[in-house]
């Protein structure tokens, strides 16, 4: 198992910039891959982006080019740069991670999420 904590959210103009970060503690056995989601007001959780062990990389058409993902090695941290943001990238972000336990089963973890503003 794996517990989550996100951070570096908060306010910025629009074409600013952030970066969140995603600290993983707990028992790592094996992780799949880490990720992040976002949700806005009225609307459903959605893929922003994951990052495999083998370091491949998946971006929503949304924010791609504007965006990376990135870990190190151990998976002690996941990080999101986020940059030229526009207003309707307004959401809770959510950091996510996807295990396989010694018995090969699958989990879902979640973060309690970090709130991104972007307003004039």
């Amino acid at each position: 198992q794996v517990q989550l904590v996100e951070s570096g959210g908060g306010l910025v103009q629009p074409g600013g910039s952030l970066r969140l970060s995603c600290a993983a503690s707990g028992r790592i056995f094996s992780i799949n891959h880490m990720g992040w989601y976002r949700q806005a007001p009225g609307k459903e959780r959605e893929l922003v982006a994951f990052i495999t062990r083998s370091d491949n990389t998946y971006y929503a058409n949304s924010v791609k080019g504007r965006f990376t993902i990135s870990r190190d090695n151990a998976w002690n941290t996941v990080y999101l740069q986020m940059n030229s943001l526009k207003p309707e990238d307004t959401a809770v972000y959510y950091c996510n991670s996807n295990e396989r336990s010694t018995t090969g089963m699958t989990y879902d973890y979640w973060g309690q999420g970090t709130q991104v503003t972007v307003s004039s």
